[in-house]
């Protein structure tokens, strides 16, 4: 399916009658700005978005709730909108204005009526006792593809209304029964040519090119109008650049489906005995068990029955986070009116010069926030005692190990991290699956003095993917338990990672939200894996256990002797290399801040810096960081011991 732009609209020239504080008059036939009203206009001016022109203010539009998201696409604009304002940048709010669009699209769907049709055809076409339903715990994208500005979109149908495509399905089946088939013994040839007789193939023989089942697209079932289409968000904040790491928030928003079921339908041919169709109706239930779609690895696309939600783990533990929080996507307080104002009713401006939109987050326990954590802190251990690696990694490298072709432990940083936890470019899945269960927002963050800090919790699951390999599941097991435990005392996770949480409450009576600061990540367990000493000489000794068990583990996955007793000196700061340390402490708060993060903040370890030709002592932001781009030692400079 393809979406194009539609031709731009001629734009009208409106009349002072019909003039708002979203317009701009034009004077002359060439819809060219009046020189002598320029400056009244400047202020009124707002970059055009897809929902509202300024030049167009009947351009609103006014679909059915019923119609499908892909009719909004013909609202959308291009960068021709720009050429009347030279002080807007096109790159700059493009973001804003697709934001704008998929927000007002899941706000105003209402499938209720077509996704019951739907969901009544399926179950007429399969057949009695052909259809069964899925539920979707966390999220799911499925198909789809890049849409105009390169909005990630999933698969729609000809008329805009989102399901899983019967193509999807019938490929995680046939992946099941080959992984099946391999599992009891044969070759992958082999595996391919038995899934044959039952999926069909152009080179299968007696007559077995057509597949004994036929299967249907899937829809989700209309339990909040939409099906689950929710507005989402991708955030790839680290990415290597040859041999350095660029730190770069880089927010993307898109479509997935949220907590959806959905209504599977299979029929089976004229050839299709009972037993076959219940043999591939298992494939298909335990591979979506599996998951299906992207970002598998990352909780996505998993689909279980009702009231039989299984999950296989090698390690899981119970968390609460306490304090700022994970979040979702961004939301517009007002669609109509996507930028802050001030309490003047003047536009709001950044440090860059850009409006400020006016959006809020929300709080949502995300597995990709731990997953993210957990390969930072490898990266940052393993940097100390392995090499880079090559300054680029190839897709068929990478590939050779997960089809068993490259006997070679890798031992270099950047393919382990690609191996392990997967990599977007090149496309690999890697080794070990991320699921958070039971996320629940217990309570939102604080936005008065008086109010609790913001508390999340759920479950964090770690589990093998199909392509670990069984030699190596062992140390992919010991890595990845105390890599845990470390995330897990030296940090807390989401918006607030790098500080403890702390109240602001009466020491910054003017200061905005958020009231409390910083982040805790705490386990619920009583295994005594994560039961802590009651002293600090006790903790240390224990840090040191789960770090060198780590390093251990890391010796067995690669096959190298690792020297992490005396670990290497990297030009890199995120890295535990020779000159880090990790200091334990522990000690009485200091106005509502933690012992080891007053510290930091004291008087004695602030530095002169000059501002407007002035000395000024401030925090040091080798220690402290800095809100622009924060310094990992920030990070790693003290171990908060509760």
């Amino acid at each position: 399916m393809v979406f194009e732009r539609p031709n731009k609209s001629v734009k009208p020239q409106p009349s002072k009658s019909n003039n708002t504080n979203l317009g701009t008059q034009r004077s002359n036939s060439n819809n060219k700005p009046s020189k002598n009203n320029s400056s009244k206009r400047k202020s009124e001016k707002l970059p055009p978005v897809w929902l509202k022109h300024p030049l167009e203010p009947n351009s609103q539009p006014n679909s059915d709730a019923s119609a499908g998201f892909i009719e909004y696409l013909r609202w959308m604009r291009s960068h021709d909108d720009y050429e009347d304002y030279p002080e807007y940048n096109y790159e700059d709010y493009k973001d804003i204005a697709k934001l704008q669009i998929l927000q007002l699209a899941e706000e105003n769907a209402d499938y209720y009526q077509r996704l019951s049709e739907l969901n009544k055809r399926t179950k007429l076409i399969a057949g009695e006792n052909n259809s069964f339903e899925v539920t979707c715990p966390w999220r799911i994208r499925v198909g789809g593809h890049r849409g105009p500005e390169s909005i990630l979109l999933p698969a729609f149908d000809a008329l805009g209304m989102p399901c899983i495509l019967s193509s999807s399905l019938r490929g995680v089946a046939r992946t099941q029964a080959i992984q099946q088939f391999i599992t009891e013994g044969m070759t992958l040839q082999q595996a391919e040519n038995e899934v044959m007789k039952y999926f069909g193939g152009l080179d299968a023989d007696n007559g077995d090119n057509m597949g004994k089942v036929i299967f249907l697209d899937a829809y989700p079932k209309p339990i909040d109008k939409s099906g689950g289409l929710s507005v989402d968000i991708t955030n790839n904040i680290w990415s290597w650049e040859n041999n350095n790491l660029n730190y770069k928030p880089n927010p993307q928003t898109f479509f997935s489906l949220k907590q959806s079921t959905f209504v599977i339908g299979i029929r089976p041919t004229n050839n299709c005995n009972p037993q076959t169709l219940e043999k591939i109706k298992n494939w298909l239930i335990f591979g979506l068990q599996s998951g299906i779609g992207s970002q598998v690895n990352t909780g996505y696309g998993k689909l279980v029955l009702p009231n039989k939600t299984q999950y296989q783990q090698f390690f899981q533990v119970e968390f609460t986070i306490q304090g700022q929080l994970i979040h979702g996507k961004h939301k517009f307080v007002n669609l109509n009116q996507p930028y802050k104002k001030d309490r003047q009713g003047n536009l709001e401006k950044d440090r860059n010069n850009k409006l400020k939109p006016n959006t809020s987050t929300d709080a949502e326990v995300r597995t990709i926030a731990l997953k993210s954590m957990l390969r930072y802190w490898f990266r940052v251990f393993a940097l100390g005692v392995l090499p880079i690696g090559s300054t680029q990694i190839t897709e068929a490298y990478l590939k050779s190990f997960v089809k068993r072709e490259n006997t070679r432990p890798p031992s270099e940083v950047k393919v382990l991290e690609a191996i392990l936890f997967g990599s977007i470019t090149p496309q690999v899945r890697g080794w070990v699956q991320f699921q958070v269960t039971k996320g629940e927002l217990i309570r939102p963050e604080a936005k008065s003095e008086k109010d609790e800090p913001g508390k999340q919790s759920g479950i964090l699951i770690i589990n093998y993917s199909s392509e670990a390999p069984q030699e190596r599941l062992n140390a992919i097991k010991k890595l990845f338990t105390n890599l845990t435990w470390m995330m897990f005392h030296l940090g807390g996770i989401g918006q607030g990672a790098r500080r403890p949480c702390y109240s602001r409450q009466g020491r910054y009576p003017e200061a905005k939200p958020p009231k409390w600061r910083g982040s805790l990540l705490i386990p619920k367990s009583s295994d005594s894996f994560w039961k802590l000493p009651p002293t600090v000489t006790e903790f240390k000794r224990l840090f040191r256990q789960r770090l060198q068990a780590f390093y251990t583990a890391l010796e067995e996955l690669t096959g190298n002797t690792i020297n992490y007793q005396h670990p290497r000196t990297v030009d890199l700061k995120e890295a535990v290399d020779k000159n880090c340390r990790i200091i334990v402490c522990t000690g009485k708060e200091d106005f509502n801040k933690c012992y080891a993060l007053a510290v930091l903040h004291s008087e004695e370890l602030k530095i002169n810096k000059l501002k407007n030709d002035k000395k000024n002592l401030e925090y040091d932001e080798i220690l402290c960081g800095k809100s622009e781009k924060p310094s990992v030692l920030s990070y790693i400079a003290c171990l908060i011991f509760n």
